[in-house]
């Protein structure tokens, strides 16, 4: 077996992501151990290198070429995640510094140096290190953002979208739709997080694969009142055309209807003022006590 792929094998075994398996991560381990094809494995080194050194070793010793302005390639795909790993480290300096340099960690050229011969070393590292996939796993559970939804505790995706979608939910419904029950809200990743479809259909809706639902829908019992929120980061306002929509969607629907576009700030609200439909209600996340309403003779209720 060449040592390409043994590395390969070696890093799935440490559970690196398959990003950090690639043929440039690969040549980053046997460049920064000086392992040419030849060099026995009890040979690895954990000198201080550039990442120019570990380039010029790859197309020297592999049937590979990688031009100089690769680093950052080499840099972002392999030594930042290998750090993380606890593989590789660097010496300290600032990185614009000409003195910055990376190596192996005395653990990781330990196992290198026993590749066949003993894998203690191997589960050493093991017994001591999360591995990568488990590390970014949990790093991406905990930037989930948890919400109680009709009593249920779900989690959001990160990102801007799902924030504002949470702040609809814990802000704006006890404050403008109190005991109301949600009964549609989606996810950037996972599109229907709450769809209560049969209490849609006992509303009146009849849903399509086509139809497009609002970002959340709440139902307030006590007043018989439905709020079609539109949360709005980037696209998407209550406009004329999207409340033509919801109306062909919700004909059959004798609750009364209340249309919201909901934004993270006045700075966003700005951009799509000029866009938004008249007898609609704007809630800005940032100031959660407010509402402005673009009713004329009413405030805050359907028409």
């Amino acid at each position: 077996m060449d040592h390409m792929t043994e590395t390969r094998e070696l890093l799935a075994a440490l559970g690196l992501p398959r990003q950090q398996q690639s043929d440039i991560c690969v040549l980053t381990i046997l460049g920064m151990a000086n392992i040419k094809p030849e060099t026995p494995w009890s040979e690895a080194r954990n000198e201080w290198l550039r990442i120019h050194d570990i380039i010029q070793f790859a197309n020297a010793n592999y049937p590979v070429s990688y031009a100089e302005n690769s680093r950052e390639t080499f840099r972002k795909q392999a030594l930042h995640h290998f750090r993380t790993a606890a593989i590789t480290e660097d010496n300290g300096v600032a990185t614009n510094s000409p003195n910055y340099r990376w190596r192996l960690t005395a653990e990781f050229v330990d196992i290198l140096r026993n590749k066949g011969i003993s894998d203690a070393p191997l589960r050493a590292f093991m017994a001591n290190h999360e591995s990568l996939i488990d590390i970014y796993a949990s790093k991406k559970q905990i930037e989930k953002m948890p919400v109680n939804i009709n009593g249920q505790d779900f989690t959001f995706s990160p990102g801007k979208h799902n924030q504002l979608q949470k702040a609809i939910i814990e802000e704006f419904a006890p404050r403008f739709a109190p005991n109301s029950e949600c009964l549609y809200v989606g996810d950037t990743i996972q599109k229907d997080l709450v769809k209560r479809e049969e209490r849609l259909r006992e509303l009146g809706f009849r849903i399509t694969l086509h139809d497009k639902m609002p970002d959340v829908v709440l139902y307030r019992p006590d007043k018989n009142w439905l709020y079609f929120v539109e949360a709005v980061t980037s696209v998407g306002p209550m406009d004329p055309k999207r409340i033509q929509e919801i109306t062909a969607m919700t004909q059959h629907v004798t609750a009364g209807k209340i249309y919201v576009t909901a934004f993270l700030d006045f700075k966003t609200f700005k951009k799509f003022f000029d866009f938004l439909a008249w007898e609609t209600e704007i809630w800005l996340a940032e100031e959660p006590e407010h509402m402005i309403h673009l009713n004329g003779d009413k405030f805050l209720g359907p028409r």
